[in-house]
């Protein structure tokens, strides 16, 4: 049983279900399904489709996720990064607004489930961590500018297209004499108070007598207001007579299960950019899981994560849905409205299926400049330029990924920024990894410890040069480590014996141990022993399915006290300060 509630959480979260747990999951759900109506629409237009497949991405990928997924308060469905995502790869198989578009989107839904359900299966979610926090971090706000300017059209009622920033601001500054002013005067009075919203309606209710908690979730729901102050204007104005872009017609309903269709020929085009959102996505919905799992003891696995969220795309590709992922915003307001299991979400889903039912012919009326709006607030808050000054800080070469992120995500596009971040960071850990930091070090008096001679007073021998090695052996810094002995060599004529301190070499390669044996061979030319010391089991395992142990002309010590002690009693002489 416990085997099977591994691969269904549903069973062990549901086999202690409460009729407490049930009222603050239904609290929970509610106020989730207010925020997320406006979401899911606005979203959907991001990713160029129509209004309903928004909802529709946000009713079975959460059923599908409350019972396969491990977090009790991931909010999953549609998100802003992966709906640009989803327009820029749709777009280059399809023209926007035509079934072979939506189409499109649906198999990558179908795409990043498969994807990631292969992941959670073959337990791999460990592939996610060679996307470092600043890659995404950059490339999160790399995308929420651009997500930022591509809703500019729709506030000021103006047609603009580009693919990356100078692309939507070239665009933009072309079109600007098109300006509708209705459609402005919709735009930006309720793009400010969607902003007040969000940092000035908490405070005004608390003054009021509303409780933090009720006035913190009220808004939340701050877009709400405004859909419906918007769609009664629009309304009562006629302002779709005015040139003022509506909604129009939702169809009423819930989603057709319908199977995506895999022999469309684009699929070959839309795999990357599917496996980008997913990764990108997988990534996000851990780093958000673990946070507030953390906050009240609990913890995912990564591994059913990737089950979970794979089923959540699934369900939506069946549905008609879009990629989806866990969102920031949404998790947060589900933990902060005290929701306790995934049956939250669960509830959320039907109450998004009751306003698919319910509420599409009110949206009839809806400006999409209401839609832009609930958009650029949103990413907005997501724009963290502190990222930059906090890696100059920190790491200079997570600086450099970040920088390269943004800046190619600015000028080229999502996809190919988020591909350079990752392989800027993968190159410049190959870059340091194949330079290691080589200390060499003493012994500190009265103790039996090892410290480098640049930091510490410590105690040194002419004859015995003694090397710490801050990294693991392999291909990349072998012969770096090679030269830089020979190199102390020089430094250290007098030199008999030499200590290599391996606390911090957790695995020796085939490239490595031939430099070892390299190394070894030269010394013993010149008169001069290796010695290791402190090697770590596995690697001590490795070593021992070879001859390099028997051709050593050292030994092997358990510590770098025995080794330096034991070399010093073959020279004979007196060890001296190193200040």
């Amino acid at each position: 049983m416990k085997q099977l509630q591994k691969y269904l959480p549903i069973l062990d979260w549901g086999s202690k279900y409460t009729k407490q747990t049930l009222m603050s999951d239904l609290l929970a759900a509610i106020i989730v399904t207010i925020m997320l109506i406006p979401q899911s629409l606005a979203y959907a237009l991001l990713a160029g489709l129509p209004p309903e497949v928004g909802l529709y991405a946000s009713i079975t990928p959460l059923i599908a996720y409350g019972i396969f997924g491990s977090s009790r308060t991931l909010a999953v469905g549609p998100v802003a990064v992966a709906s640009l995502m989803t327009a820029a790869a749709a777009g280059q198989v399809a023209n926007g607004g035509t079934a072979e578009y939506l189409a499109a989107a649906v198999l990558m839904a179908a795409i990043s489930g498969i994807f990631l359900l292969v992941m959670g299966i073959l337990k791999m979610g460990f592939l996610a961590n060679f996307l470092s926090h600043p890659v995404i971090a950059g490339f999160i706000t790399a995308s929420g500018i651009i997500i930022a300017f591509s809703q500019l059209k729709h506030i000021l009622g103006i047609s603009a297209h580009g693919e990356n920033l100078l692309q939507l601001i070239i665009s933009v500054v072309n079109h600007i004499g098109d300006t509708n002013i209705y459609t402005m005067m919709v735009g930006i009075p309720v793009l400010l108070f969607l902003f007040w919203v969000r940092s000035g309606l908490k405070p005004l209710l608390v003054k009021m007598g509303a409780s933090p908690f009720a006035a913190s979730m009220l808004a939340k729901t701050g877009p709400v207001f405004g859909v419906i102050g918007t769609s009664v204007a629009a309304y009562s104005l006629d302002l779709g007579s005015k040139g003022v872009s509506l909604v129009g017609a939702v169809p009423t309903g819930l989603p057709s299960f319908v199977m995506p269709n895999f022999l469309n020929p684009a699929w070959k085009e839309l795999l990357i950019s599917a496996i980008f959102i997913s990764i990108i996505g997988f990534v996000e919905s851990v780093s958000v899981g673990h946070t507030l799992a953390a906050k009240r003891r609990q913890k995912i696995s990564p591994d059913q994560e990737l089950i979970g969220l794979g089923a959540a795309n699934m369900a939506s590709a069946m549905s008609g849905g879009y990629p989806v992922t866990g969102g920031f915003a949404r998790s947060v307001v589900n933990f902060d409205a005290g929701a306790e299991t995934p049956a939250a979400g669960i509830f959320t889903a039907i109450g998004i299926g009751l306003a698919a039912i319910f509420f599409t012919p009110y949206l009839a009326y809806l400006p999409t400049a209401t839609l832009a709006a609930t958009i650029i607030v949103a990413v907005l808050s997501l724009v963290d330029f502190s990222i930059i000054k906090k890696t100059w800080q920190f790491a200079r070469s997570d600086f450099v990924a970040v920088i390269t992120t943004i800046g190619f995500t600015l000028s080229m596009g999502v996809e190919t920024g988020v591909a350079c971040g990752v392989f800027a960071s993968l190159a410049l850990h190959l870059y340091k990894t194949s330079k290691p930091h080589m200390a060499v070090i003493g012994e500190v008096p009265g103790t039996e410890h090892f410290r480098n001679i640049d930091r510490h007073e410590v105690i040194t021998h002419k004859e015995i040069l003694s090397l710490r090695v801050d990294e693991s052996l392999y291909f990349a810094n072998a012969g770096y480590i090679e030269d830089r002995i020979y190199s102390l060599l020089e430094t250290y004529p007098d030199t008999r014996h030499v200590i290599l301190l391996c606390t911090a070499v957790n695995e020796i390669d085939l490239s490595a141990l031939e430099a070892l044996e390299s190394i070894n061979h030269r010394l013993k030319d010149a008169g001069i022993k290796l010695h290791l010391s402190e090697v770590k089991g596995p690697v001590m395992d490795m070593l021992k399915k070879t001859k390099f142990l028997d051709q050593l002309s050292g030994k092997v010590f358990l510590t770098h006290h025995l080794a330096f002690n034991a070399a010093m009693n073959d020279t004979g002489g007196q060890a001296e300060w190193t200040i």
